[in-house]
C-alpha cells in the first residue's frame, strides 16, 4: 500500500463512515479498513482507499497502518447496551485491535494516533441516580468501569499513554458519549437507543401500530452526541497537543422516556407505551461534563438533541419503509 494522510480502521461502521467523509470532503487520501466485506459497510466512499481487513492480527494492522500520516482508530467489536451487557468476552477480545493497531502505528512512525474510547470507562458509583453529577474524566480512577466493554477501553487508554510516555508516539483518546445520528445501525441488536426508538416509532408509523416497547422504566438518563458533533470534536483532539484523555459528548441530559417523546412530536405520533424491566438497562445515569474540552479546545456541540432526532429519524423512517416494502 502507499502513502496516505489518513488511516481510519473501523471505517466500514458508523462514526468510520463520518469520519471518512470529513477527511476526503477537507482534501485528505485516505484508507479505511473494516472486517465487514466492502457491501456490508455504513458508508462506502469511491474517493478512498477501502479495505477489507483484520486489524486484530498484527500483520494485517501494519499493512493498515503502511505509509500513513495520521491513524484514527475506531475499530472495535461493539454495540449498544443489548450487545454490551450479553457479549462481554467478544467486547474484551477487542483488546487485540487496540494493542496491535497501536504497537503497528508506533512501528510505522505515524504522526498522530487517536484512539476511541467511551463512557463506559466511567466507575458506575459515579452513575447510580437518574439525578447524575456530570462526569469529569478524573471519575475514571479509582477503575470500576463497564464490565467487559469498559475494561477494554480503559486498559486500552493506558497503552496509549505509556506509549506517549515510552516511545514518543503522537496518542489522542476521546471519550465517546453515545453518538448518533444517519447512516448507523438501527436493527439487528447492535443499535443504541436513539437508533432504536426512532425505528420503533417509524415501524409504528409505516404499519399502524399503536404501542412501542422500552427497555426499564423509561427514567433512566443519558446524553446524546450528534455524529457531526462527534467528527469536528475527533478531529480537534487529534491535531491538538494534549496526551490526556478527554470526554466528547452533550452535556444535554434527557431521560429515554423524554426522547421518545422527542421522536414522537418528530413522527406526529402518540404510543402506548411497555416497559421491559428485564431488558439491559446499563446504568441509570450518565452524562458529559464538558468542562476539560470547552477549556483545551473551546469545543461545544452545535447540534441540539431535537434537530440531530429529527435527522436521524427521517433517515431511519425511510431505512425502516424499504425493509417493509
Amino acid at each position: 500500500m502507499g502513502s496516505v494522510d489518513a488511516v481510519v480502521t473501523g471505517a466500514g461502521g458508523f462514526i468510520g463512515g463520518h469520519l471518512v467523509a470529513a477527511l476526503l470532503a477537507q482534501g485528505n487520501s485516505v484508507r479505511g479498513l473494516d472486517t465487514k466485506p466492502l457491501d456490508e459497510w455504513c458508508q462506502l466512499h469511491p474517493g478512498a482507499e477501502s479495505v477489507q481487513g483484520d486489524v486484530s492480527l498484527l500483520a494485517d494492522a501494519r499493512a493498515a497502518v503502511e505509509g500513513a500520516g495520521v491513524v484514527y482508530n475506531l475499530a472495535a467489536d461493539m454495540g449498544g447496551m443489548g450487545f454490551i451487557e450479553n457479549n462481554k468476552a467478544a467486547c474484551m477480545l477487542s483488546v487485540l485491535t487496540s494493542t496491535h493497531v497501536l504497537q503497528a502505528a508506533n512501528d510505522a512512525g505515524v504522526e498522530r494516533y487517536f484512539y476511541s474510547s467511551s463512557a463506559c470507562v466511567y466507575a458506575a458509583e459515579h452513575q447510580t441516580s437518574p439525578d447524575v453529577v456530570p462526569l469529569r474524566e478524573s471519575d475514571a480512577y479509582p477503575a470500576m468501569p463497564e464490565d467487559g466493554y469498559g475494561w477494554e477501553k480503559l486498559f486500552s487508554e493506558r497503552m496509549c499513554r505509556h506509549f506517549y510516555e515510552d516511545y514518543g508516539l503522537q496518542t489522542r483518546v476521546a471519550r465517546y458519549h453515545n453518538v448518533y445520528g444517519e447512516f448507523g445501525t438501527w436493527d439487528g441488536g447492535r443499535e443504541k437507543a436513539p437508533a432504536a426508538i426512532c425505528r420503533k416509532v417509524a415501524m409504528a408509523v409505516i404499519t399502524g401500530g399503536t404501542t412501542i416497547s422500552i427497555w426499564g422504566d423509561g427514567k433512566q438518563t443519558r446524553s446524546f452526541t450528534y455524529i457531526d458533533d462527534c467528527v469536528h470534536g475527533t478531529q480537534l483532539i487529534t491535531d491538538a497537543d494534549d496526551p490526556n484523555p478527554v470526554n466528547l459528548g452533550s452535556d444535554e441530559l434527557v431521560t429515554i422516556n423524554q426522547m421518545v417523546d422527542i421522536v414522537e412530536g418528530i413522527a406526529g405520533i402518540t404510543l402506548d407505551r411497555q416497559y421491559d424491566l428485564s431488558a439491559p438497562q446499563g446504568v441509570r445515569g450518565r452524562s458529559s461534563d464538558n468542562t476539560e474540552i470547552e477549556r483545551r479546545y473551546g469545543w461545544a456541540p452545535s447540534t441540539t438533541l431535537t434537530d440531530g432526532l429529527e435527522r436521524t429519524y427521517r433517515w431511519i423512517f425511510d431505512e425502516v419503509k424499504k425493509s417493509v416494502g
